[in-house]
């Protein structure tokens, strides 16, 4: 007995001397930053967050990976203990719901087979990329719907995923799970900032709108005689529904796809009819406005991009302010387009709205005269936006000063006008003209021969196509000019209220450096551009990291559409007008809020990389297959800009809210080549 207890008291001995040294050799040092967050955490291990347990949450969040709030299951406590044991703060942001992004479910879709097998999304793509011919289209299983940890998701009775938005904690799950990518996080901002791509599930009527409303969707709701409904789908994009439902030459209806067969869908008239609705009621159908920022920012033009910019800004959470010229902002709208043909009372309701957003007008107030950059910039202004408009905008105010904005910056055309009146200039010691081609070379000389120090030309495009020869551009060289061809301007640089310098990029040092781009400077007292427009440009102040922080500031380019070639600062130079259409000047407002907003946040001015162009190959139909016809209700003029600007306006006919509803049921709620048939309905 004695022998047998010593056996199992030395196996005991032995196996504590070997547990031991296991653990001498297998001790792993716990983090304790980890410790104390996973202690934060509530243990539930739901995986909502995305990762295996709570213990790995604790990692990912202590070593920077994952947000301290990215718990969904503890709520807004437990992401406040985390953020306090990591020395941070949590700011409120709008919240993010899942979104999805198709509309046709496998039942309606034309199919390439018929698939039986595993019944999961991801298993059915990985035969020939699923059974619909549409290849982002919804596969239909309901994969998105079983790993939602929170029953936020269903499949609805069409096969489509159904989000229930007060149960869904943005997690990601169903965007991590989803195969297709239909599945996305979205919020009001979001939708605000996004732009077109090219692999979206957009109907033609939305691709072809410079605004991109959801068109079907708002069809939808007019269909149901939803119009509050309706015009908030409209807003959402457009903060100008009413005055665009008069003057909107509507190219979404050149491309709705019921042209192939009958009459488009009367989509401005029923935007006009659901805008008009909100104008008789007096009730406001205001959008959501994302928390405040704090950030004030400056818009200098009170037309349709600046209303447009300044409205968007707002959505966006920040403090713009308008400074317009004239006593009453509107712009061309105002000044030039014919009160029967625009009424006042719509527009100043438009204005109106815009301005109830929290938007505050300063009117009677010139940039560069009443208001300065410097001023602005003293008075807490992070940035500054320009949305003067064109050349005839100045005719029509009655303003033939050369210089719009600043002391130091000019428009050709006015100031050639000045100097042939013979009025008295303060010209700079320094000039710089971009682009212009010979006229270039004839101010410059004009310039010299009015005291002008030096004058350096900027030209984009080689010496073959600006129209100088080789013998006037050496005697121009004699005369002090000197001229630099394949450049483009990038910005602009300045300090107080006068501009500095100029950098620009030499084309054939990028070919020869293999597209790296490599800023160069030129000093500047004044800068001549040969557009007929200023372009949208952003004046920020330089901060301390870019060098700066007394007084000096840059310029910015909003970004514009990507195209095959880079674009410069003044490269729109054949651009002598305003926008063709003011919908195209509410895109550009947008474009250009997004990328101030860009910029006060941090990010890198740049359009998405997947973002639509007019290059871009969409898929699409070119006929369509057993559609049954539906005649509307009135026969609408077809309106192209040609005869929308120059041609003798037609008032179009006025629908009834029983012929409104029974016109939207038209809409064949397209997709990229989905579409409503006969043998569906």
């Amino acid at each position: 007995m004695l022998a047998e207890a010593l056996a199992i008291g030395g196996l005991g001995m032995l196996a504590a001397f070997g547990l031991g040294v296991a653990a001498k050799v297998f001790y792993v040092k716990v983090d304790p930053l980890v410790e104390a967050v996973e202690e934060a955490l509530p243990g539930a291990n739901c995986g909502g967050c995305g990762f295996a347990g709570c213990s790995s949450a604790a990692l990912a969040i202590a070593s920077g990976q994952a947000q301290a709030n990215i718990c969904v299951g503890g709520g807004p406590e437990v992401g406040q203990a985390v953020a306090a044991i990591l020395g941070v703060e949590i700011k409120e942001t709008e919240p993010q719901v899942a979104r999805v992004g198709c509309r046709y479910p496998v039942q309606r879709a034309d199919l390439k087979y018929d698939y039986s097998g595993l019944r999961d999304c991801r298993a059915a793509v990985i035969l020939a990329g699923g059974p619909k011919e549409c290849p982002i289209g919804c596969i239909g299983l309901g994969s998105c719907a079983m790993a939602c940890p929170f029953d936020a998701l269903s499949i609805g009775p069409d096969g489509l995923p159904v989000v229930d938005e007060f149960k869904c904690t943005g997690c990601g799950t169903c965007v991590r799970t989803c195969p297709q990518g239909i599945m996305n996080l979205t919020s009001v901002s979001d939708r605000i900032l996004a732009e077109q791509r090219a692999v979206d599930c957009f109907a033609p009527c939305q691709r072809a709108c410079p605004a991109g409303i959801n068109i079907p969707e708002q069809m939808r709701q007019s269909s149901l005689g939803h119009w509050d409904q309706a015009l908030a789908i409209i807003k959402e994009r457009n903060p100008l529904p009413l005055l665009c439902g008069y003057i909107c030459p509507h190219p979404c209806e050149q491309a709705c796809r019921r042209n192939m067969a009958d009459q488009p869908v009367a989509i401005n008239p029923l935007k006009r009819l659901a805008a008009d609705k909100e104008r008789q009621s007096g009730r406001r159908v205001q959008p959501y406005k994302a928390p405040a920022t704090g950030n004030k920012v400056a818009v200098i033009g009170g037309g349709v991009e600046g209303l447009s910019a300044s409205y968007f800004l707002a959505r966006l959470g920040h403090s713009p302010e308008i400074f317009e010229a004239r006593k009453e902002l509107g712009g061309i709208l105002r000044n030039v387009i014919p009160a029967q043909r625009l009424p006042r009372e719509v527009l100043d309701w438009e204005i109106q709205g815009v301005l109830d957003l929290g938007v505050t007008a300063h009117t009677g107030q010139s940039f560069g005269r009443e208001v300065t950059l410097s001023g602005l910039f003293n008075d807490g202004f992070r940035a500054a936006l320009i949305a003067t408009g064109g050349w005839d905008s100045l005719l029509m105010q009655g303003d033939l000063q050369p210089a719009p904005t600043l002391p130091s910056l000019y428009l050709m055309l006015p100031l050639n006008l000045a100097l042939a009146s013979g009025r008295q200039l303060n010209l700079g010691g320094k000039a710089v003209i971009v682009g212009g081609g010979k006229r270039a070379l004839s101010l410059a000389q004009e310039l010299r021969k009015q005291g002008v120090a030096s004058v350096t030309i900027l030209w984009r495009r080689d010496l073959d196509q600006v129209g100088v020869g080789k013998e006037q551009l050496a005697e121009a060289k004699e005369q002090g000019i000197k001229a630099r061809l394949g450049v483009r301007v990038s910005r602009l640089l300045g300090k107080g209220d006068k501009i500095t310098q100029l950098a620009f990029t030499d084309r054939r040092s990028q070919e020869a450096a293999g597209g790296e781009t490599g800023e160069r400077l030129v000093d500047a007292d004044m800068v001549v551009v040969a557009s007929g427009r200023l372009p949208e440009m952003i004046f920020v102040p330089l901060s301390a990291e870019e060098g700066a922080g007394d007084g000096r500031w840059q310029t910015l380019v909003p970004y514009r559409d990507p195209s095959a070639e880079p674009r410069g600062l003044f490269d729109s130079s054949d651009q002598v007008s305003d926008y063709r259409a003011a919908v195209e000047a509410v895109a550009a407002g947008r474009r250009a809020a997004s990328s101030v907003h860009q910029r006060l946040t941090g990010e890198e001015i740049a359009p998405p990389e997947t973002m639509l162009t007019p290059e871009s190959k969409v898929l699409d139909v070119n006929a369509l297959s057993n559609l049954m016809e539906v005649p509307p209700a009135h026969v609408f003029p077809r309106v192209d800009l040609p005869s929308q600007t120059y041609g003798e306006y037609q008032e179009p006919a006025e629908l009834n809210e029983e012929e409104a509803r029974e016109e939207a049921k038209r809409c064949l709620n397209c997709g990229l080549i989905c579409y409503y048939r006969s043998k569906y309905n």
